[in-house]
């Protein structure tokens, strides 16, 4: 199977299968002498922990991360970084009734028709366990971007319910277990969340990744775009459908003058901006303003309603998904959506320096 790889100079390999004995990862092109230990990676390989809450899959697995390589004396070596995390809590039982029938909304069709061959174990590799290696990655490309550059998503849609920006606050985020900026929203999804998972059904959402202390001039005006390479990235997680930068789709109904984001000189002799309608990226460069992301992630597809469906033979039929799952795919999502940005920023810093000093 190829295109398991993303990224140029900051490069990720992962491996491995839902229900297989391990998953894994090779990073290539970290400089060398930057510290990084196991702890460093377990802190965020434990915000996408499953079976953390009562709104997550019951899959308990430690996500307990060994360094195999590309570390010495605790700092990088400058060769490739081998990271593996086994799998201890594998339930393939949970998908017996389901081997001879495609999940609606899987990958479970399209994954047979390209391969020939389904692992009908969680999903194989086209599975969402595989995104423990990226937020394990994005640990080490936080280490190589440094503490300048800050990495924070959030929430901010459950399903029909939005948040209301006027009450965002940060410090919210860590206080509930739906990385909810607005806790008056917060605590309304919990009971909605809470029917949706007892009907056995799921419910979609949208996060937003806000990045500052990026320098304006990373990125490339044609095919190294930034922003074409975080909306790549994005669109790479699972589930993911949608992917805007900035004011978005919103920006089709703006004048030119509503979406202009008109320039001043600011005290320190540098340009500053009067509003962020780009999202922090123009031409495909950064400006130097925050970078905006928003992804929108569908209903997990493994719903107990029975759904119509086929089997591998021609015959059609319905099915119901057992097992444990995930009600809102898009609460573990966060730390995926921030893992893969750090990924992105760590390569589009190393091919700045590379081209630009």
């Amino acid at each position: 199977m190829s295109a398991n790889s993303f990224g140029d100079l900051f490069r990720v390999t992962t491996w491995g299968e839902s229900h297989g004995p391990a998953i894994g990862c090779v990073v290539d092109g970290v400089p060398p002498l930057i510290p990084i230990s196991e702890p460093d990676i377990q802190f965020s390989l434990d915000q996408r922990r499953p079976g953390q809450n009562r709104f997550t899959t019951q899959r308990r697995e430690p996500d307990s991360v060994k360094i195999l390589s590309g570390v010495f004396d605790g700092v990088t070596t400058g060769t490739p970084i081998g990271l593996m995390i086994e799998n201890v809590d594998q339930r393939s039982r949970d998908y017996g009734e389901i081997m001879d029938r495609f999940r609606p909304g899987h990958a479970d069709y399209t994954y047979w028709k390209k391969y020939g061959i389904r692992d009908y174990r969680g999903g194989g590799r086209s599975s969402a366990r595989e995104t423990a290696m990226r937020v394990a990655a994005g640990a080490i490309a936080r280490k190589v971007l440094g503490d300048r550059i800050s990495i924070r998503g959030a929430l901010v849609q459950m399903g029909p319910h939005v948040i209301d920006r006027a009450r965002w606050d940060w410090a919210e985020v860590s206080n509930n277990p739906f990385w909810c900026p607005d806790p008056v929203v917060a605590a309304q999804w919990e009971g909605f969340l809470g029917e949706i998972r007892k009907s056995g059904s799921s419910t979609g959402a949208v996060i937003e990744i806000v990045i500052s202390g990026v320098p304006a001039g990373w990125g490339a005006p044609v095919y190294g775009k930034l922003d074409a390479d975080i909306a790549g990235a994005m669109m790479s997680i699972n589930a993911v459908k949608g992917v805007e930068i900035g004011a978005g789709f919103a920006a089709a109904a703006l004048s030119g003058e509503d979406n202009a984001d008109e320039m001043r000189m600011g005290n320190d002799g540098d340009v500053r901006f009067l509003s962020n309608s780009a999202g922090g990226i123009l031409g495909g460069i950064s400006s130097g303003q925050d970078i905006v992301v928003r992804f929108a992630v569908k209903p997990t597809s493994s719903i107990l309603t029975p759904r119509k469906t086929v089997t591998v033979d021609g015959a059609e039929t319905e099915i119901s998904t057992k097992g444990r799952h995930d009600p809102c795919v898009g609460i573990r999502a966060v730390p995926v959506g921030e893992a893969m940005m750090a990924c992105v920023l760590a390569d589009h810093m190393l091919r700045h320096r590379a081209q630009c000093g």
